[in-house]
């Protein structure tokens, strides 16, 4: 099980959560049989969900966050529920591309930069909130960090990271955000600034054992911590046999008159989680009705 963790300092001025979710993307990159940089995009994209669905308010709430830059992997879809389980999925998850000037997997070539970062909160209640921004590099971290400053006007520090072995398995997963509160002045921006440019990436500090505790220590050295919660989250998708009938449905009466009797058997396979759920003509002819 991944592990996700939200902490407050003790002066009220930054309120931080990390997560290891190495379990979580090993489950997408087994989903999906990505190539190495989509499962780095998708278990970026995945880590950032849960650590924001943890922040919803009330039970039923989800969030969904969609980057599509116009990059080969197409749209990147995440989304999580209220306690921080999430799924993930890609238009092309088998795209891939050569390691970037860095040596490093080209997430932002996977993603691109011609596009947009939504992030849709749905309460269940009426009209879902939708923020958006223009995607600012495509490596996500960065993307999430300009939303929150820009759309939300939090002052934020999102890192992300995922660590793909050479056999495309996933060998660390994890992030972290920090978000400055009301409270914080000058001097709690400079310790932070001050303490971030020493930090090693996410995926190395979670591939090197460090709970998520133990970053938000490093990344808020100087500052006292108060946990806030501590739980277990996974890949978790919902869907369902009544779910998939209602999205059947919604193509109208029409329409699922001719795929009755163009085919014995219709199947649908849900992109989060690759789950195939098998309808007869006749089973369609009663969803028509």
């Amino acid at each position: 099980m991944a592990k996700l963790l939200r902490a407050i300092t003790t002066d009220g001025a930054v309120l931080a959560t990390a997560l290891d979710s190495t379990d979580m993307a090993a489950r997408a990159e087994q989903v999906h049989q990505s190539s190495a940089t989509v499962t780095a995009a998708m278990g970026r994209l995945l880590t950032a969900a849960s650590m924001m669905g943890a922040a919803l308010k009330n039970d039923g709430d989800t969030i969904t966050l969609r980057i599509s830059g116009g990059g080969p992997a197409g749209a990147v879809i995440a989304v999580s529920d209220a306690y921080g389980n999430a799924r993930v999925t890609a238009g092309n998850p088998r795209a891939d591309l050569p390691l970037n000037s860095k040596g490093k997997l080209d997430v932002g070539g996977i993603i691109g930069t011609d596009g947009y970062l939504s992030v849709i909160r749905d309460s269940g209640t009426g009209e879902p909130q939708t923020g958006y921004s223009p995607i600012v590099s495509g490596e996500i971290g960065e993307d999430l960090t300009y939303f929150f400053a820009n759309s939300e006007q939090i002052p934020t520090v999102c890192a992300l990271g995922v660590l793909v072995s050479p056999d495309l398995t996933v060998a660390a997963s994890g992030g972290y955000l920090l978000q400055l509160l009301p409270g914080a002045d000058e001097e709690t921006i400079e310790r932070i600034e001050k303490n971030l440019p020493s930090l090693k990436p996410v995926s190395t500090m979670v591939h090197e054992g460090l709970a998520p505790l133990a970053m938000l220590q490093k990344a808020l050295e100087g500052f006292e911590l108060e946990v806030i919660e501590e739980r277990q989250v996974e890949y978790r998708c919902d869907c369902s046999r009544e779910r998939v009938e209602r999205v059947l449905i919604s193509l109208g009466t029409s329409e699922l008159e001719k795929l009755a009797e163009e085919q014995e058997m219709t199947e649908v396979a849900c992109h989060f989680c690759e789950k195939r759920y098998t309808f007869t003509s006749s089973e369609i002819r009663k969803l028509a009705h």
